[in-house]
């Protein structure tokens, strides 16, 4: 597979790849309001796994799956099903528009956890975009507003701490596995582990969901296809804020499928949100420092 740099169709996959990735996201919010969070989260792995391994195999072959660090893999995979059942659970009441905006604050999250766990440098200035973000998801989850504060709101950002520490781990397991080993034994532990779990409340599938749960496998590995290409054509800087797009997508789904826009307090918390995560983005380009693949998405 060419590796040579095409900045355009590095930018043309990665925005294919978050079209693909709300979609699926679309998809887990419909089977939500049908089955337990655990048995959704089971799906959203399971319904992935076998697009992903054709196209693996077919592109790298079997033995790029053979994993050398299994304890990362293992607790990679946890942090997984605590990120996407924590987001599942939210999607049951929040708007995919809503819970996009708060998971937003994962690069930051991000940023601040790589001076305790990687021993990495965070000058002022990156502190201080982290502050503001924080600040943004604050707007979002309106403390104190009508006495409580939001718990989906509150599994959202779970969510995306669980992603933080994963994207962490990821930065770790690069350095030893492949990224087809990471992405297949991502979802196979992600299946096995939610899988058995749901077993206690499991809810029999329905036949008319059988096209919805194909179609969101299908969303997941096209996804997961598009983002490794539009890493291996462009360099990181240029194409991680296009992450952002996602919010695009989620407003359109929410209007055409639930009938509902964000409210401005969601607007307001993902202008701060996305200027501070840009800016980040922006900090770490001048410090060139090259971002680790994210090769996780609830």
């Amino acid at each position: 597979m060419e590796s040579q740099r095409t900045p355009t169709r590095a930018v043309a996959w990665m925005l294919m790849a978050v079209a693909c990735f709300s979609l699926m996201d679309a998809g887990m919010k419909q089977l939500s309001s049908s089955y337990p969070t655990l048995q959704v989260t089971f799906l959203r792995g399971a319904a992935s796994l076998p697009f992903v391994l054709v196209w693996v195999l077919a592109t790298a072959g079997p033995r790029s799956l053979i994993p050398v660090r299994w304890g990362l893999h293992l607790l990679r995979g946890l942090l997984g099903m605590a990120m996407i059942g924590c987001f599942v659970f939210a999607l049951r009441s929040l708007p995919l528009s809503t819970a996009y905006t708060i998971y937003f604050v994962a690069p930051l999250l991000i940023a601040a956890l790589s001076v305790p766990l990687l021993g990495e440098y965070v000058g002022p200035r990156r502190w201080i975009a982290i502050g503001i973000g924080l600040v943004g998801v604050l707007v979002v989850l309106r403390p104190g507003v009508d006495g409580f504060i939001s718990i989906p709101g509150l599994m959202v950002l779970l969510a995306a701490t669980a992603y933080a520490v994963a994207a962490i781990t990821v930065s770790m397991l690069t350095r030893t596995d492949t990224p087809q080993s990471m992405v297949v034994w991502f979802l196979v532990i992600l299946a096995l582990g939610a899988g058995l779990l749901a077993i206690p409340d499991w809810q029999p599938l329905q036949l008319r969901h059988g096209w919805l749960i194909a179609g969101m496998g299908l969303a997941g590995a096209g996804g997961q296809v598009a983002l490794t290409r539009a890493f291996q054509l462009g360099e990181a800087s240029l194409i991680a804020p296009l992450e952002y797009t996602g919010l695009v997508w989620v407003i359109g789904w929410d209007l055409l499928f639930w009938d509902v826009l964000p409210d401005r307090f969601t607007w307001l918390g993902a202008a701060i949100i996305v200027a501070s995560g840009l800016y980040l983005l922006h900090r770490e380009r001048v410090r060139q420092v090259r971002a680790p693949q994210p090769l996780d998405h609830p």
